[in-house]
């Protein structure tokens, strides 16, 4: 594999990992799947403009996988 091709599978996730994911999944999951960087997803999420549902459990922030699925379009 190229290095390039590498660097891109870090950030991002494979469908099959993606339609593995339990019903809500930590913030950096998040980020990995939408190919965000860590502050850039505690920015968004901060400030209520996170590209999907985000619940604040204490001081953790959980994203809702089935609202990820449908932004990436691979909703069942």
């Amino acid at each position: 594999m190229h290095e390039d091709e590498l660097a891109g599978r870090a950030k991002g996730m494979s469908r099959e990992e993606l339609m593995a994911l339990p019903a809500a999944v930590d913030l950096e999951t998040g980020n990995r799947a939408l190919g965000l960087g860590r502050s850039k997803g505690y920015e968004l999420a901060k400030r209520g403009q996170y590209p999907c549902r985000v619940l604040r459990l204490g001081k953790a922030y959980r994203v809702v996988t089935a609202d990820l699925l449908d932004l990436l379009g691979l909703a069942a």
